[in-house]
């Protein structure tokens, strides 16, 4: 498996919380369908000094590039606007 890791950091508009809390339920059904089916590893948000979700990290992996373009290209968090600076980095989970 390739496994990926994604840093991404949400807008700094003053509705980048609220379209982040509209998309919400989308991202976390397709983490949902991601961990059934093996392609999701980790991930959870990144929070502020008030404790108000910023940002996300996630360690997802795919058998390909494409399987992976595939579920990028239609990430709600990407498609909707709340994802505004990415990271992406090829990753190997520690085997211990």
């Amino acid at each position: 498996m390739n496994q990926y890791l994604i840093i991404a950091q949400d807008g700094k508009d003053g509705e980048a919380l609220n379209r982040r809390k509209q998309v919400r339920p989308l991202h976390l059904a397709g983490a949902k369908k991601l961990k059934e089916n093996n392609n999701f590893v980790i991930g959870g948000a990144m929070l502020d000094d008030e404790g108000n979700m910023r940002g996300s990290i996630m360690i997802v992996q795919f058998e390909t590039q494409d399987e992976f373009q595939k579920w990028y290209d239609n990430e709600p968090y990407i498609t909707g606007g709340v994802w505004r600076e990415i990271e992406l980095k090829p990753f190997r989970v520690a085997d211990v």
